[in-house]
């Protein structure tokens, strides 16, 4: 009798039950746009969060809602933007065109190592030794995290393991910045070309035995562009909000840690800034 009277509960319970589900779907329901599918279905599938939202379907929805331009999506290329403009009849939009960008220019021919560091090959398990073998504590330790990280094969590490970013490539997707043990990346719209291409927080000469690039705090750019760079930590920091960006500041700059990221060109140094002639690495002093 017990068994029976306890399967007529549960019976009763899931009847209770179904029939509640079956009310709150009927007058909750809340219908998804077809049009959500069809269009995440038109974006690339990568996820990386670049656009701003955490996930191709997430963007979609925004697309659908009328909340961002199809040219948000770094990934996908123009003729994609405008395939899901036409499906949504809305504008294309305009969005500029971001990167990643390195501050350190420390390969092994300018800088130098303290130790050599034997183990996991990762920047991050080499951070955990006391900062890592670098000389200068907030170098690349160029061991390619920020390369592996990235999807789209925008970063390679050249002879000098240092990372160099591919423009092309590059979707401003964010994994290198969260790879970096030294957080040495960050996000810029390519219109930001003056950059300096340093994190080291140590002023004068002496920081120029650990690397021959780095910044010695001088104060020349800001001295020569006050109106664009302020001095923080011993380090110039440019203020992109303040006018037209101009390669004066770099002409003074003694070891080229300032420089100008000429679109063709790549990398432009100043007038001033020593020449660095070294292919190979450099010699280094082990503890």
């Amino acid at each position: 009798m017990l068994i029976i009277n306890a399967i007529a509960t549960i019976g009763g319970l899931t009847f209770v039950l179904a029939s509640l589900l079956v009310v709150a779907n009927r007058y909750l329901h809340v219908t998804e746009d077809v049009r959500i599918e069809q269009v995440e279905d038109m974006l690339p599938h990568t996820n990386c969060g670049a656009c701003g939202y955490p996930g191709c379907r997430a963007f979609a929805e925004a697309l659908v809602r009328g909340e961002a331009p199809p040219a948000k999506c770094s990934v996908s290329g123009p003729a994609d933007h405008a395939r899901i403009a036409a499906f949504l009849g809305v504008d294309v939009g305009s969005q500029e065109k971001r990167v990643a960008r390195l501050a350190c220019a420390g390969g092994n021919n300018v800088a130098r190592n303290r130790a050599i560091y034997q183990g996991q090959a990762s920047c991050a398990a080499a951070a955990l030794v006391a900062g890592g073998g670098k000389a200068c504590f907030w170098g690349c330790l160029g061991i390619g995290d920020c390369e592996v990280a990235c999807d789209f094969d925008a970063i390679t590490m050249n002879p000098n393991e240092l990372p160099v970013v591919n423009e092309d490539l590059c979707t401003a997707c964010g994994d290198c910045v969260e790879a970096c043990p030294k957080d040495l990346f960050s996000i810029h719209p390519v219109s930001h070309r003056l950059w300096v291409a340093c994190s080291s927080l140590e002023a004068g000469d002496g920081v120029l035995e650990e690397c021959e690039v780095a910044c010695t705090a001088c104060t020349r750019c800001a001295m020569d562009a006050p109106e664009q760079i302020t001095m923080i930590n011993n380090l110039p920091v440019v203020d992109y909000r303040k006018g037209p960006q101009n390669r004066e500041p770099t002409q003074r700059c003694p070891t080229g840690a300032i420089v100008w990221l000429d679109e063709k060109l790549g990398v432009v140094k100043g007038e001033a800034a020593r020449k660095v002639i070294r292919k190979g690495e450099i010699h280094n002093t082990t503890t």
